[in-house]
């Protein structure tokens, strides 16, 4: 049985869309006949995906499906799962009960893959930008190992973990960059818009002006002869640098020297830490083997440098070296993770260790953030009210000035 989506009308011409399932296209149009619908457009779901897995342009949703929704689902597919339902019924339930058209269009193309015989993690193999490799190499254990609720259930729970922290993050850079905006818009407008005028008044009384005034006047004059030209050149600059970094030299170049700061390069090495640790953590559990699980992890470490180094480790692993000292080599990764990956490689218990390392990581990457955030706010805004002090003073040292001169 396969999935269709459909555009139709009905009896009264209003525009109906939707899916249906039905054996064949000629078998769909008779069932949305036989409902009144007279089918303008049918489209197999199977179909509407390029063999890479990408999108095609006909695709009647383009909209990419965001990490919160991927792991709402996660969590409903672990439930259903969990009370027993077969694999095809849990996915017709996703189905009916979604609310976002491409993830459910995502979820009938996979419920046509399972029907025609071929297993969860084939199917999503079509579609690679809604399920990174983590997800289809721990599918795939489930499914081998016949824990596919179990391992539902972790792939779910880490990928909540993975959504809160980019929330977290995300949230604590929110107000800063609120703070930054106004502040930029705010002093903007005072000297391109309101000091021009004032400081006419000043420069009319031939008087010698304050150096603060004068200054202010200068940058004044440039803005409001610049204004617009500097606009353009910062969007221009930015596209050029967007695509610049598209070059993977000069994006690993920029990687390596972020992570040489001392704040911006903590927090990234932190957070990729956390992510490949966890990553690592649930394939090595979930009895994936060790090389699959180090490329899967390669998959979801963003910095360059740090995913280079893990796949060089990874190939020194292959070699018949130890995991710990593999990454040892490298001096990228934070030494808790060494240390505590040599500890589990002794033990037999290097999933634990993962585990522990990944909880720490995010712990540690969580509470800066929320430092950084705290020391940010006020900062920001004492900055913002000296350049505003600045301003009014060199309005007012003139007024002063001529007060002094008339008595």
């Amino acid at each position: 049985m396969a999935a269709f989506h459909y555009n139709a009308l009905d009896a009264a011409g209003k525009t109906s869309t939707g899916m249906i399932e039905a054996d064949s296209a000629r078998l769909a149009r008779t069932q949305l006949r036989d409902k009144g619908l007279f089918v303008v457009e049918l489209q197999s779901l199977s179909e509407s995906l390029a063999p890479s897995g990408t999108r095609s342009w006909n695709l009647p949703f383009r909209k990419r499906i965001s990490l919160s929704e991927v792991s709402l689902m996660l969590r409903q597919f672990a439930t259903l799962l969990e009370a027993g339902l077969p694999l095809e019924q849990a996915l017709a339930v996703l189905i009916e009960q979604g609310d976002n058209p491409a993830m459910r269009q995502v979820l009938a193309t996979m419920r046509s893959e399972v029907l025609a015989g071929n297993t969860l993690a084939r199917a999503m193999e079509k579609h690679r930008d809604t399920f990174p490799e983590i997800h289809r190499a721990l599918i795939n254990a489930g499914e081998e190992s016949g824990e596919l609720a179990t391992v539902m259930d972790r792939l779910a729970t880490y990928s909540e973990g993975q959504q809160a922290l980019q929330q977290k993050i995300g949230l604590a850079m929110i107000y800063p960059a609120i703070v930054v905006t106004v502040a930029v818009l705010v002093v903007g407008g005072l000297l391109i818009f309101v000091v021009p005028p004032v400081v006419e008044v000043f420069q009319q009384t031939h008087q010698a002006l304050p150096f603060l005034t004068r200054a202010l006047i200068g940058l004044s004059d440039l803005l409001s002869a610049t204004w617009l030209y500097l606009i353009v050149f910062f969007v221009l600059g930015g596209f050029g640098v967007q695509r610049a970094l598209q070059q993977e030299t000069l994006r690993f170049q920029l990687h390596l020297k972020l992570l040489r700061l001392p704040i911006v390069g903590k927090l990234i090495r932190g957070n990729n830490t956390a992510r490949m640790a966890s990553t690592l953590s649930i394939l090595v559990g979930s009895g994936v083997g060790l090389l699959t699980a180090l490329n899967a992890a390669c998959g979801v470490v963003s910095n360059l440098p740090m995913r280079r180094a893990l796949e060089d480790a990874a190939a020194k692993v292959r070699e018949g070296a130890t995991l710990s000292r593999a990454l040892a080599a490298s001096g990228l990764f934070p030494p808790v993770l060494v240390h505590l990956i040599a500890s589990g490689e002794q033990s037999g218990r290097l999933d634990t260790m993962l585990d522990r390392v990944a909880k720490q990581q995010t712990q540690e990457v969580s509470g800066f953030t929320s430092t950084l955030a705290s020391i940010l706010e006020p900062v920001l805004i004492l900055f913002m009210g000296a350049v505003v002090l600045l301003i009014v003073l060199a309005i007012l040292l003139p007024i002063i000035q001529m007060n002094q001169m008339v008595k």
